[in-house]
């Protein structure tokens, strides 16, 4: 067009010296990608060929050089001072007539005859670089409307090149503030004020696990999720089951979207937040269908770029269409090596004061500062944890003092979240009542290692941290090495430990803590007598007014969540083996649950799933496995079925199963049994003819054999899987089941524990040895010595 300004059309990566990191990536996109159906809003950019123009044209670049020469390099304790003169000196000047008319010509030709609403941003000449992000460092504006409006927006674009939080960052990563350049980027408006908003991650962005894609959205404008006002609504897509056209929507969450951020008529206030309606903060902003096209564009992307991507994306309420608005290179976890990896675990924990969602996994002890805006920064010393209401990226000059951060609001994608990815710190964002439960000035401990729920603890709380380096792990040549797994937050971050998949997945985890009701319960939620506990249902699953359906998607998301984790490697999944007593805990459970006096050899595993008291709960069961490898396409989950005592039991529960859409076979659905009864070893030969595998559990099996209740504290002493007897029927079992050519593991403590006890199952010949993770690389150690002293004897 001219030297001052380029269209989107006429723009590529390559012009990042010209238009900055932003611009060059939406030019990129409308260039190259449209093609391939993504919807990128058209737009023109101006060049730093116009911004340097303009500083000239006012001699603006030696007053803000003398400026930037008394700067307080040491404490910043003048940043605020220097930024507002700074940022005055643009506002003040005059664009040079040429420039104008350049900005009015291109506004024109984007608009037509009519005069169309843009968004206005800023993109600075080193922004989204790989190794510094830039983003939210400079000020963007929306719903601009008509040439005046522009130019005035444009001004303070360039005079946003001088954000405090801007030149704090040139400063930390070495950027010459005269080298940087400002880009003004010119688009036409997406109004998502009237529909939805949101980011995207082409990874999951807590653990960087690779093969998922993460989306959240809110209603209204997108700032409320960088922000942090809201707590958005989560999607997490699965790359490889997307590509093969399935429901690769592995998990979905619905934030509370309290607030929707929209254009008002004030010029001086030109957004407000309104209180969302209650059904639609009971709606998620992104139907199934738009969350897959999403997704596919974001693979698209990925796939363009050659590199993990953080992206923006809009829906416009008018013409109900999606759009990308942004896309740029993620900084975090592309450059980390997932094979170097800190543990840290509590030595005990004390008196909770708040939770929330948990950013990282890391532990950090320190004194609580409360403090309500950035111009309190100078209460906040180094190493002190930062509490408050939320955070912009004004707040970022001073956050690299922080040990932690705390907010009450926000969620995994917001600017809380972001930041404290970047600096390593923990932070737990979404508490609600931080600022009100924890006591400026007092000592607390901020622990990010419990799961995807942070926790601060009152006081200095202990705790461990242990390096674990992954890089030279060497697995055993013979026998596979599996994990004990339950918890879906972890699976993410396990999938990077060494293992050829998961041998016992229990889904009692996910029934406790995602469910937390009794299925029979949600089966018969009409009929139940107690208002107290039918209202406690109904709290829990409002948004499910088919209560059968909340069941079976969140066990299905639970158990898609650790299969995607491990995927293409087996995650056999032990059907439920809650013993009477524990499904009675769950809410509404006491009603169809029998008392007895030993739960623990009583109404459990197989015996419950043909059974009329239980049977239609393990419809559900089988429901939920049923979805996840027929519909999200996760076959490599495999079916065990606990504490099956007879072959016509098996056999009972096989045709129930299929009876439930679970068909042995089909699809190639494999079922194992749990070996864990005498009855289980000594008619192996037989139980193979029924299932297709074994995995022996050590617990059960040592408590049948020498007749001992592992609840019992009395006799706990002379509980031994070492004992002789038992590991005569474990010998036994293995030589009977590789008679019968079918898989046979273990999943135990012991063979971690005791190199000798590796060093039995090794030489029986024993398939796979399950572990928890926290057991993993001791277990591997002792397989490898006990294949090598297997090896020197052979």
């Amino acid at each position: 067009m001219n030297s001052y300004i380029l269209r989107f059309s006429e723009i590529t990566i390559d012009d990042v010296p010209r238009v900055g990191g932003k611009n060059a990536s939406l030019g990129e996109m409308y260039s190259k990608l449209s093609l391939k159906g993504i919807e990128v809003p058209n737009g023109f950019a101006s060049t730093a060929r116009a911004f340097e123009e303009f500083l000239k044209f006012n001699s603006l670049p030696s007053k803000l050089i003398r400026l930037l020469e008394d700067l307080d390099r040491k404490n910043y304790s003048n940043l605020r001072e220097t930024g507002s003169a700074a940022r005055q000196l643009l506002l003040n000047a005059t664009l040079p007539e040429d420039l104008q008319l350049a900005f009015i010509k291109a506004y024109k030709e984007l608009c037509g005859n009519s005069s169309l609403e843009v968004a206005v941003r800023s993109s600075a000449t080193a922004e989204d670089l790989p190794q510094a992000s830039f983003a939210g460092q400079h000020e963007s504006y929306l719903n601009i409307k008509g040439e005046s409006a522009l130019l005035h927006a444009v001004k303070k674009c360039y005079a946003s090149l001088y954000t405090d939080r801007a030149i704090k960052y040139r400063e930390d990563n070495g950027f010459a503030h005269e080298k940087v350049a400002l880009s003004v980027g010119v688009q036409t408006m997406v109004r998502s004020d009237k529909a939805s908003s949101g980011v995207g991650f082409t990874l999951e962005p807590e653990s960087g696990f690779r093969d998922i894609i993460h989306l959240s959205g809110v209603w209204g404008l997108g700032e409320n999720i960088v922000q942090g006002t809201v707590t958005p609504d989560e999607f997490f897509v699965f790359k490889p089951t997307l590509v093969q056209h399935k429901n690769a929507i592995i998990q979905k969450k619905l934030g509370e979207k309290t607030k929707t951020m929209v254009y008002s008529e004030d010029e001086n206030n030109p957004v407000i937040n309104i209180d969302t309606p209650r059904e639609k903060r009971e709606q998620f902003v992104l139907t199934d269908e738009e969350v897959a096209r999403l997704a596919n564009w974001a693979l698209i992307i990925e796939e363009h770029y050659q590199k993990p991507m953080d992206i923006e994306w809009a829906k416009d309420g008018i013409n109900n269409k999606l759009y990308i608005i942004q896309a740029r290179p993620e900084t975090v976890h592309s450059r980390r090596n997932p094979l170097l990896i800190k543990e840290y675990k509590l030595l005990n924990k004390g008196i909770s004061l708040a939770r929330g969602e948990a950013i990282g996994s890391k532990i950090a002890s320190g004194i609580a500062r409360i403090l309500k805006s950035p111009q309190e920064s100078d209460k906040l010393l180094a190493g002190e944890i930062l509490v408050t209401d939320l955070t912009s990226p004004d707040w970022d000059p001073i956050l690299k003092n922080a040990a932690a951060i705390i907010t009450n609001k926000g969620g995994r994608t917001s600017h809380a979240s972001i930041v404290a990815r970047e600096l390593g710190v923990p932070a737990i964002v979404g508490c609600g009542n931080a600022t009100e439960n924890i006591a400026d000035g007092e000592m607390i401990t901020v622990s990010c290692c419990e799961g995807k729920t942070g926790f601060v603890y009152r006081g200095e709380v202990q705790f461990e941290e242990t390096k674990l380096d992954f890089s030279n792990i060497k697995k055993p040549e013979i026998t596979q090495v599996m994990l004990i797994a339950g918890d879906p937050e972890k699976a993410f971050s396990l999938s990077f430990y060494p293992n050829d998949g998961v041998g016992l997945m229990r889904i009692e985890f996910i029934i406790t803590h995602a469910i937390q009701i009794h299925p029979m319960a949600l089966i018969n939620f009409n009929e139940l007598k107690d208002e107290s506990v039918k209202q406690k249902i109904q709290e829990i699953t409002h948004y499910y007014p088919d209560k059968e359906k909340f069941f079976v998607d969140k066990l299905a998301e639970g158990v898609a969540t650790i299969a995607a984790a491990f995927y293409p490697k087996d995650v056999i999944v032990r059907m439920s083996d809650f013993k009477t007593n524990e499904y009675a805990n769950l809410i509404g459970g006491k009603d169809f649950e029998p008392h007895e006096e030993n739960p623990m050899i009583g109404f459990r595993g197989a015996s419950r799933y043909y059974n009329e008291l239980y049977k239609e709960g393990f419809r559900l069961e089988c429901e939920a496995i049923r979805k996840v490898r027929e519909e999200m396409g996760l076959v490599n989950v495999k079916v065990m079925i606990p504490f099956c005592r007879t072959l016509e039991e098996g056999e009972k529960v096989i045709a129930v199963m299929k009876k439930f859409g679970l068909e042995q076979g089909q699809n190639n659905l494999e079922v194992y049994v749990m070996a864990e009864i005498p009855s289980n070893i000594i008619l192996a030969d037989k139980f193979a003819k029924i299932f297709d595998g074994f995995s022996i559990g050590s617990n059960d099996l040592t408590q049948l054999t020498l007749g001992i209740d592992r609840d019992s504290a009395i006799i706990s002493d002379i509980f031994n899987e070492q004992n002789e007897a038992v590991k005569e029927m474990i010998a036994s079992m293995i030589r009977k089941a590789k008679d019968a050519s079918v898989k046979i593991g273990l999943c135990g403590q012991a063979p971690s524990d005791f190199p000798e006890y590796a060093q039995f199952l090794v030489q029986q010949g024993i398939n796979s040895i399950s572990f928890n993770p926290d057991a993993l690389l001791k277990g591997i150690e002792n397989i490898n010595l006990a294949e090598f002293k297997l090896k020197i004897v052979g």
